[in-house]
């Protein structure tokens, strides 16, 4: 009993950090209606941002998300510019940008090879190889703090979606894009903005997962994987069915590892992908699409 419980606090930590992984994958499908392929692959360009900032100016990864989240942001910005904002207005290119995600993941994984080369990297504050033990149980410090911090910032995400203006043009286009734009709201404006905030939780995630696991330029593949299974689980474009995606799979996962052996673990999130497609492609909280 001590053990099962013990595997679940492990997996529900690691769950709360991939659920901040796939808020942002989760949140630029639900208002532009891509799967962003390349979101991984910006996880780890932040997380390699992380790194230099840790060793070369030695600032602690969490502090860094005060510098990966705007810079992601504005890159954010600029990619939404010169990749999607002409393509929406075109429906025959709109159809495509999924491969044109997958060719930025191609060209992003290249470059960081390129400059940094394909060895594990990971960064090292104190806190790295200390754990939280209470009783008979315990949990990593890295975890702990990455978990609340996701909490964090996926708490002030839905703050801003559920109170401010902007989170109302959100939904609203979440929900119908083009009654949405039928009544004032900008829809490319929304976008773009929707990308920035995308990218910089692919900037927050990025620090965090600095710390947690370690990281390659390839990595992202993984990752990627990963976050898709947990997004279509809970239901493409819906925040509250990528946090229990995250929360229920990291949990399977962490008991397929404990009784089978790590190697096992990642089988869990595609072979939960390859069945939820199957069996009920709109996820737990999505929306049955018609013809």
């Amino acid at each position: 009993m001590v053990q099962n419980i013990q595997i679940m606090i492990l997996g529900l930590a690691l769950g709360g950090v991939y659920a901040l992984m796939a808020s942002g994958l989760t949140l630029i499908f639900g208002v532009m209606g891509i799967v962003n392929l390349a979101h991984a692959a910006f996880m780890m360009a932040a997380a390699f941002m992380a790194f230099f900032i840790f060793r070369d100016l030695g600032i602690d990864p969490i502090v860094s998300i005060v510098i990966t989240m705007p810079a992601m942001f504005a890159l954010g910005v600029i990619v939404y510019k010169l990749v999607f904002a002409r393509s929406f207005a075109d429906p025959a290119k709109r159809s495509v940008m999924v491969l044109m995600t997958f060719a930025m993941a191609l060209v992003i994984e290249g470059t960081l090879g390129f400059f940094f080369s394909n060895i594990y990297r990971s960064t090292t504050p104190s806190y790295a190889s200390e754990a939280i033990i209470a009783g008979p149980f315990f949990l990593p410090s890295a975890q702990l703090y990455a978990m609340g911090l996701s909490i964090v910032i996926l708490g002030a995400l839905w703050a801003m979606l559920k109170f401010s203006r902007t989170g109302y043009a959100i939904r609203a286009t979440m929900h119908n894009r083009t009654a949405a734009e039928v009544v004032g709201v900008n829809v490319d404006r929304i976008s773009m903005l929707v990308f920035g905030i995308g990218m910089a939780l692919a900037g927050a995630s990025g620090s965090v997962l600095s710390f947690v696991f370690s990281f390659y330029p390839g990595k992202h593949w993984e990752f990627v994987a990963i976050l898709l299974s947990l997004v279509v689980l809970g239901g493409m474009g819906s925040l509250l069915g990528a946090l229990i995606g995250a929360l229920s799979l990291s949990v399977v996962a962490a008991f397929v590892s404990a009784n089978y052996g790590p190697t096992w673990s990642p089988v869990t999130f595609y072979l939960a992908l390859f069945v939820i497609l199957m069996v009920r492609p709109q996820g737990l909280l999505g929306k049955k699409m018609e013809l």
